[in-house]
């Protein structure tokens, strides 16, 4: 069921293009590459970029079958989805467990029940009305997580672009029974490593609440670990090739990859791919020379020989190859 409901949702159109999570093929790194594109995008185009992330207060406990089966008749859902969709939240009933509580059920009237996979689609179509278009920036949602992305001249600017769209979100929410948590409301003011004007600490004000920009981590005003800043905006600030390694005095040529020519205990080409293909053409080189007496035998180093190499071939599980044991 959890199949066709996430089809039908997205042949209706039930679902955002920029929500991720809780879908097939949408995840956290479609959510994040997103971001950060258009982040980088807005940031060539000279403008100054700001991002309000918010969290919905409660998630899943928020639906109501009433508004869902609503909206999904309005997108033309077939009716024995829509039936089958109220009666999957209607009826419930729970109970708290401790010592010593009663052993009585309440009815539960709102919410969606933990632990079945349909719950998170079902919110995720419940929440799609949140969405709406920002000039220059955008709306991206990641389950119950939301992020207001605004641009223009100024920092400043930007916080009064996102305190408007925030107060159409609240609107939009209230009308839905879904709130967002304060306490979980981060500003940040992206920066590039090429800015050389001030950081900006504007803070923005949200229901009587001042929420200051994220601190700066690692030089860049992003949020990101330092050990991952965006790419580079100038290809002047691309990294530069490194030179090729050279072999070391007296050894033979291509004697610097020799940490990856193990005769023994050849790794599995699903674990190492690079080092399962870099092996045996490196055996097939000329360069490898020696006496081929037997098929153990082996060169300065410790290296196979020429004639003795393996063919050209992916072993298909980890084991001692017979042409490279010794004798």
């Amino acid at each position: 069921m959890n199949s066709r409901l996430s089809c039908v949702a997205r042949a209706c159109g039930l679902l955002d293009q920029h929500q991720c999570g809780s879908l097939a093929g949408l995840s956290a790194s479609d959510a994040t590459t997103t971001q950060t594109h258009e982040v980088r995008t807005l940031q060539i185009a000279q403008r100054k970029v700001s991002t309000l992330f918010l969290d919905i207060k409660g998630g899943f406990d928020n639906i109501t079958a009433s508004s869902l089966c609503g909206m999904l008749k309005a997108k033309g859902v077939n009716p024995y989805l829509v039936s089958w969709t109220r009666s999957f939240l209607s009826g419930r009933k729970c109970r708290l467990r401790y010592q010593g509580s009663p052993k009585i059920f309440a009815p539960v009237s709102v919410g969606t029940p933990q632990g079945s996979p349909v719950s998170p689609l079902l919110f995720v179509v419940y929440v799609s009305r949140l969405h709406s278009e920002i000039p220059m920036g955008l709306t991206l949602s990641y389950v119950d997580d939301f992020g207001l992305t605004a641009s223009s001249a100024s920092y400043r600017r930007n916080i009064q672009i996102l305190q408007r769209k925030y107060a159409r979100l609240k609107c939009k929410g209230a009308r839905l029974g879904i709130s967002f948590s304060i306490p979980k409301t981060e500003l940040i003011h992206w920066r590039t490593n090429r800015d050389r004007g001030p950081i900006s600490n504007a803070p923005i004000h949200l229901d009587g609440s001042v929420f200051k920009p994220k601190a700066r981590s690692g030089g860049w005003d992003t949020g990101l670990p330092p050990r991952c800043p965006l790419p580079p905006t100038s290809p002047r600030d691309w990294p530069r090739p490194k030179p090729p390694l050279s072999p070391s005095k007296g050894s033979p040529p291509l004697g610097w990859v020799s940490p990856l020519s193990c005769a023994i205990d050849w790794p599995h080409p699903s674990s190492s791919p690079s080092s399962a293909m870099a092996r045996p053409c490196l055996y097939q080189h000329p360069t490898w020379k020696g006496s081929s007496s037997s098929s153990g035998t082996r060169s300065r180093g410790g290296q196979p020989t020429a004639s003795s190499a393996p063919p050209l071939i992916f072993w298909p599980s980890r084991r001692v190859s017979p042409h490279l044991t010794s004798s």
